[in-house]
């Protein structure tokens, strides 16, 4: 048993294992699978069950372009995918009446695909669906003439697709964004009511990105009424951080009353969240006044209770909360509807670190050799032509099927290559013996028992991928032999050839990266680096950076964060990388304190300024340096040599701020004590002794 629970502990073996969380909802699956079934139902007692095929695999391509987002962008990345694979399925039609013409346009479109994981994941998908359809299609090549009609209708199952996506637009014009802001409010009211120990440490809330990427992104929506969501989304910022500073002082604080008041306001802030929520998710009046009520009897105890440092900083924080939770009601109430502003005006765009750059700019940027995108696409590229060539070397009978897996298997880290492909071989054998023996007893001729029986494992597919690739591959084994058997493949013929073609191309996949492999191991110097310049930047900001730039840094130092996360994600999964994980994870634990000193203090910026001092300026200059110091250690990985003093410039500071008794100066002093036992444990990690060998 011990050996065992070793074996689960494995980070390989956990890797294979892990399940995540289903994000896709019922609504969703049901659309998209209706968009796969109905052309074959149509076409089948019609006559036109060839035209039905087309039209249908077209669907299967652009189903997981429909994700979460406003109409108008969902609508784009959908018809840029359905297009893109019609594209893919002309030109691998007509190139395949001439092998080596193919096979050169496999190797160019498969290093263009994987040139774009630099981009982001959606166009990723769109190069990836386009070079699956590029290899099958090169399997049955057709002149001009012939060409054109398969490609349209495979186009038309993507365009039926996106029409199914976007059917509720005119009729739920701005249903998106308000589901949006409804998980975000879900979220920090969650977070409201999560347990303080005295002395723990608090989680920060949920991050926001997401949202402000829907509200102010590309393809966001337009109108009056989004200007109230946006001003929600604002609210929501701001709500996310005061919750986190009364957490904060909640699980240091002395004075059980304090304590007792603060769980007391956390407690109603979190009701009152739960009704905005539920009030965006309904396109209703909030109902919140009864919720408001409770949360204004925890802010008159902290009121009661005698003065002292803890009191002061404590009724600022819930009278700043107060404020901010009413104004989100006054707003839910108009969102959606005629959009009428009850809060201040804020300028609305998207925060630097979550704008999207220019793509062509980005991958002229990653045209080098040292870049894991390049790298990724030379991999991709070879890899798949050398497949497509051995599929015509080999007696294989769908050998399209060997360089298709390719494709899919590969991904830029060596994490995600291992899982892919173990997974995609599991699941597709597994998927094999499920659905021939499905098939077998329930009898492959009836062709609406196949239908019924593909239904369910589309569906199956679509909500399963995000939860586990095995399990969701088994369910896409099933749902493409019953197509090929509508095709005229015998079940019992796809089978076999599926199977050895998905062993083939999964271990070459496995085998090219292992022959020329991307680590993390050594790059995530540079993601650490730049996490505390990011920290650096915010920290400054807090202290005399005006409301903009505050905001910017803050979105910088999270997009560093989730930058530094799943870095460390793709180090646990490499064999030679773990040995740099634990050095990197207390590095990161330290960086972190940093951080939520830093967000605690930047709370009492919203509506004072902090005092000016020179000891203020000279401990803000100190701890700058020791940051960028830690940060270019980390890069060059040395040890940090400079003396900073960062105590003497806070006991210094202190006794400067010593006769003030406003709640500015009180969570200053707080906050740059914290700062200061974070600043030095972080030097501490990164001294020679605790250096990864």
């Amino acid at each position: 048993m011990p050996t065992l629970a070793r074996l689960r502990k494995h980070p390989l073996l956990h890797m294979l294992l892990q399940t995540g969380k289903r994000d896709t909802p019922v609504s969703v699956a049901l659309r998209n699978t209706a968009a796969i079934i109905l052309p074959l139902a149509i076409g089948a007692p019609t006559g036109h069950l060839f035209a039905g095929l087309g039209i249908s695999a077209g669907a299967i391509n652009t189903m997981f372009a429909d994700q979460p987002g406003p109409y108008r962008l969902r609508m784009r990345r959908m018809l840029l995918t359905a297009l893109a694979a019609g594209v893919a399925a002309f030109a691998g039609s007509v190139l395949g009446q001439w092998p080596l013409a193919l096979l050169a346009g496999v190797a160019v479109w498969g290093f263009g695909a994987g040139m774009l994981v630099a981009i982001d994941a959606h166009v990723t998908r769109v190069g990836l669906t386009s070079l699956i359809l590029l290899v099958i299609m090169g399997a049955e090549p057709h002149a001009l003439p012939q060409a054109w009609p398969a490609a349209l209708l495979i186009l038309a199952g993507g365009v039926l697709q996106t029409l199914f996506a976007i059917a509720a637009w005119p009729l739920q014009r701005y249903r998106p964004e308000r589901l949006a802001l409804a998980g975000a409010f879900t979220g920090l009211a969650a977070s409201a009511r999560g347990d303080v120990a005295p002395g723990g440490t608090v989680t920060l809330p949920p991050s926001l990105n997401d949202l402000q990427t829907l509200l102010f992104g590309t393809g966001r929506a337009r109108g009056r009424a989004v200007e109230a969501f946006r001003v929600l989304a604002e609210l929501a910022e701001r709500i996310r951080m005061e919750l986190f500073a009364l957490a904060y002082q909640q699980s240091h604080c002395k004075v059980p009353a304090v304590r007792d008041a603060l769980a007391r306001a956390r407690a109603g802030a979190a009701d009152v969240l739960a009704s905005i929520a539920a009030a965006l998710e309904q396109a209703a009046p909030p109902q919140s006044d009864a919720a408001l009520a409770t949360y204004a009897k925890a802010a008159a105890m902290i009121e009661a209770i005698p003065a002292s440092a803890d009191t002061t900083l404590a009724n600022a924080r819930i009278a700043a909360l107060g404020g901010q939770l009413r104004a989100a009601a006054r707003n839910a109430d108009s969102a959606g509807s005629r959009g009428e502003i009850r809060a201040q005006r804020a300028e609305f765009k998207l925060p630097r670190a979550l704008c999207p750059g220019n793509p062509f700019a980005i991958l002229r940027a990653n045209l080098r050799l040292s870049s894991p995108a390049f790298r990724h696409a030379l991999r991709c590229g070879v890899c798949v032509a050398v497949a497509l060539a051995l599929s015509h070397a080999l007696p294989l009978s769908r050998g399209y099927w060997m360089p298709m897996t390719v494709a899919i298997v590969l991904k830029p880290d060596f994490g995600a290559t291992w899982r892919y492909g173990l997974l995609r071989v599991t699941g597709t054998l597994g998927g094999l013996l499920l659905t021939t023996a499905v098939l077998h007893f329930s009898g492959v001729g009836n062709f609406w028992i196949a239908l019924a029986l593909m239904a369910v494992l589309c569906f199956a597919f679509r909500e399963l991928a995000s939860v586990h690739y095995g399990i969701a591959v088994v369910c896409l084994t099933g749902l493409v032999v019953i197509l090929l058997s509508f095709y005229g493949i015998p079940a019992a013929d796809s089978v076999a050839a599926r199977a050895v073609d998905t062993v083939l191309g999964s271990t070459l996949a496995l085998l090219a990266y292992l022959l020329w492999p991307t680590w993390e191991r050594g790059r995530e110097r540079a993601v650490l680096g730049r996490l505390l310049d990011a920290y650096a930047d915010y920290f400054a900001a807090t202290l005399h950076g005006g409301a903009a730039t505050r905001h910017e840094t803050r979105i910088d130092a999270r997009a560093a964060r989730s930058d530094a996360r799943a870095s460390l994600d793709r180090l646990r999964s490499e064999p030679a990388g773990r040995a740099n994980v634990p050095r990197a994870e207390a590095l990161v634990a330290q960086a972190n304190r940093v951080v939520r000193a830093t967000s605690a203090l930047e709370t009492t910026r919203h509506d004072s300024d902090l005092p000016a001092s020179p000891q203020l300026d000279a401990f803000a200059q100190a701890c700058d340096a020791a940051l960028r110091e830690a940060a270019h250690a980390v890069r060059e990985s040395h040890a940090p040599t400079g003396e900073h003093a960062l105590r003497d410039r806070q006991r210094a500071l202190a006794s400067a701020l010593a006769d003030h008794t406003d709640a500015a100066s009180i969570s200053l002093l707080d906050a740059s004590d914290r700062m200061v036992d974070a600043i030095d444990s972080l030097l501490h990690v990164l001294e020679p002794a605790h250096r990864a060998t």
